[in-house]
């Protein structure tokens, strides 16, 4: 158990790591954006699956979290991409 922890522990920080140098361009267009949120939205589910331990929960305490962050996910992305709409 520790183990598969430290594993998703190093891959978050790696997505982190690779968020981060995508941010650095100064090209941020909807291929960079849409990338970083499709790695946050990674990021959040592990952090749900394994550190708030809801992967082996019923299905609503695991879809309650994953929802909310999908919804913000989209919202933030739609919030960005309205000036180019």
């Amino acid at each position: 158990m520790k183990s598969r922890i430290k594993l998703v522990y190093l891959t978050l920080i790696f997505l982190t790591i690779i968020s981060y140098i995508l941010g650095l361009f100064d090209l941020m267009n909807y291929t960079f954006v849409s990338m970083v949120l499709v790695l946050t939205f990674i990021k959040g589910k592990l952090i749900i699956d394994h550190f708030m331990e809801l992967k082996t929960c019923a299905k609503p305490y695991v879809l309650i979290p994953t929802i909310w962050l999908a919804i913000v996910l989209i919202l933030i992305g739609f919030a960005y991409y309205i000036p180019y709409l």
